[in-house]
This record gives C-alpha cells, sequence and structure tokens, in this order.
C-alpha cells in the first residue's frame, strides 16, 4: 500500500494551515510527522483520514482519491486520534462493537475480529468497564483497538503517547513494532521525539505548514550535515527505492533552508556545567570546526572536517588551553538535534 500526499493544502479564512505540502511512505515502515505547535500536524492528518477536506491538492493510497472515494479510503486506514470520547454510558466492549458493526463486519467475523483486538491490544479485563472511567493510558489503547478493528493496512495516529507514562509508552511502542512488522504502514505525530527515534524508519518535518525536509533518518543526517540531499527530497514526491530494499520517503521543501555546514565527524564533548561556553569558543578557533552548538549548559555538539586523526587534533586544543572535558565521543544525530537543526521556532 502506497500513500501519496500531493500538494496539499488547507486554508481557514487568511490562515494557510497547510501549505502545498507533498511526500509519500509505503507497508512495513514507521514514519513520524514532526513540527512545532500551529505547524498543521493535526490538520494534515485529518484530511488524510477523510475527516476534513483539503483545498487543493489529495491524498492517494494505491491511487485511490481520498476526496473523491473517501468510503473505499476508510475502510483501509485506521485513523487514533488524539485523544478518546469520554461517553459515561458506553462501555468498552459495546465501543468497539459499534465501531465493527460501522465496518460491515457480521456475525462470526465481527466476533473474531473483536476478541483479536482485545487479546492484541490487551483490553480482556476492561471489556466491561465505561470508557469515562478509563486511565489516559486505557483510553489510548482502546483508541488503538478501535482504528484497528478493520483491520487497515495504513494506521495513522495523532499524538498516541501523549500523556502516557514510561511503562505505557513502552507498550504502545512494542505494538507499532509488531504492527510493521505485518507490513501496515503507520504514520504518526509526535512531540515526544526520543520516542520516535526509538521506533521510526523516517520522518516528515513541517513549521508554518510548509514541508522543511521529508526522507529517512539517514536522509535527514545528509541534509543537515551537507551530504547529497536524497534526489526525491530535491523534486518529487516519489519514493525512492534504499539500498536496503526498503522504500524511504520524499518531498519537496517549501523553502529554501540556510547553508548546511560541510559533512564531517560529529562528536559530543561533556562539560562540568555551567562550563560549556568556553570550550564552545575554543573549538570555533580551530578551522576545521564547522560548527559548534551548545546544549544545555553541559555539552557541547560539534561537526569536525575530516576524520577521527583531525577530531583529536581538535580536541586536543581544548586540553591544551586547560578547559575541562569530561567526556567525548562520536555523535549519530537523534531526531531531536535534526529537529531544531531544521526548523527555526515559527509559529502560524
Amino acid at each position: 500500500m502506497k500513500t501519496e500526499v500531493r500538494n496539499l493544502s488547507r486554508i481557514f479564512g487568511k490562515t494557510v494551515a497547510v501549505d502545498n505540502i507533498s511526500f509519500s511512505f509505503e507497508d512495513g515502515n514507521i514514519f513520524g510527522f514532526i513540527g512545532p505547535n500551529g505547524a498543521g500536524k493535526t490538520t494534515t492528518i485529518r484530511i488524510m483520514a477523510t475527516l476534513d477536506l483539503a483545498t487543493s491538492g489529495d491524498v492517494f493510497y494505491d491511487g485511490v482519491s481520498a476526496t473523491l472515494y473517501p468510503e473505499a479510503v476508510r475502510r483501509v486506514v485506521g485513523y487514533m486520534p488524539d485523544s478518546l470520547p469520554g461517553y459515561k454510558d458506553i462501555q468498552v466492549w459495546e465501543y468497539l462493537d459499534f465501531f465493527a458493526r460501522s465496518f460491515g463486519l457480521r456475525g462470526a467475523e465481527r466476533t473474531r475480529a473483536l476478541n483479536d483486538i482485545v487479546d492484541f491490544t490487551n483490553l480482556g479485563e476492561l471489556r466491561n468497564k465505561f470508557l469515562f472511567a478509563l486511565s489516559k493510558g486505557m483510553k489510548q489503547r482502546v483508541s488503538l483497538a478501535r482504528a484497528l478493528i478493520h483491520n487497515p493496512k495504513v494506521l495513522i495516529m495523532d499524538e498516541p503517547a501523549a500523556g502516557l507514562d514510561p511503562r505505557a509508552r513502552h507498550e504502545l511502542r512494542t505494538l507499532l513494532k509488531i504492527l510493521a512488522e505485518q507490513k501496515k504502514a503507520i504514520f504518526l505525530s509526535s512531540h515526544i521525539l526520543s520516542e520516535l527515534q526509538d521506533i521510526c524508519d523516517g520522518a516528515v518535518i513541517i513549521e508554518q505548514g510548509k514541508l522543511l525536509s521529508a526522507g529517512t533518518l539517514n536522509d535527514l543526517l545528509s541534509q543537515v550535515t551537507g551530504g547529497t540531499p536524497p534526489p526525491a527530497a530535491a523534486e518529487s514526491a516519489v519514493p525512492q527505492a534504499q539500498a536496503d530494499g526498503t522504500s524511504g520517503l520524499s518531498g519537496a521543501p517549501a523553502a529554501p533552508r540556510t547553508q548546511a555546514a560541510p559533512q564531517g565527524v560529529s562528536i559530543i564533548l561533556k562539560t562540568p556545567r555551567g562550563e560549556a561556553e568556553p570550550v564552545r569558543l575554543k573549538l570555533l578557533e580551530h578551522p576545521l570546526t564547522r560548527s559548534v552548538d551548545l546544549f544545555d549548559d553541559d555539552e557541547v555538539h560539534a561537526v569536525i572536517a575530516g576524520s577521527d586523526a583531525e577530531v583529536s587534533r581538535v580536541v586536543g586544543t581544548v586540553f591544551a588551553a586547560g578547559l575541562t572535558v569530561l567526556s567525548f565521543n562520536r555523535n549519530q544525530m537523534g531526531l531531536e538535534e535534526l529537529f531544531m537543526k531544521i526548523t527555526q521556532g515559527k509559529v502560524q
């Protein structure tokens, strides 16, 4: 199942919530959808789930238009909103049974589907509880069960981990990995970037409704550190095959970005609290230093041009200056750091 968002825009009055964005992804992978508050993530997700109409552009599932054939799309898409309604007179089993019937499941097929999804989401002990009495974590399980009741090929999730405790987040990650192994395509937004880092194959980053970057995590890292960007990221919205045989994710940037630092070795230097700034300044003095950033007041992230030998020489100047470094190591940028480098903190 290939999902394609093509030139999607959504305008509310004078506000352009989503501004001509394009990207695509395929089954078996998990993609994160990230951006600041008000970036247009929920609006995009609602259009993808056929709950809202685009002003222009469209979303296609194996070529089927969400605008022209919403009923057909709803049979292959499962949508998990950021919160579950707190109905006071509906039990968990009744709620799931209602949606099973809505998707046309009948008789033994419906009973089997309900039993399977209750087992998968571990809701057996909660089946007779009322929705309003559930904890946040339990409500998210019910919401996931509802999205999966008709066995969709694509799962679209809006902030599924928001408000969950660490154990519930771990359980959610486990379930998502299992679903990806079952060849479902999973597209989810989240503000907890460390959670996405552990499970995502790629990401789409937007700000002020515009697409800033899209691709596998390696693609995004290459763009930030000055490597060659993926061809599709510059010109099209067609998935590009990766070297490992998986399908990537692509999109056209909506606006030019600032010049990225030349490619090099990314390192992290840990300092005593409050002593990171002198280390940053010393690194900036060296001609092989391509970029330096502070994280909090005890961590310096730098990109050094060259190989390990050049890194040793550059870091050696810090020690020679008598500055204290508790540790340093290579750094493979995570989603949080990529997000900070790619976005500018703008809001609508």
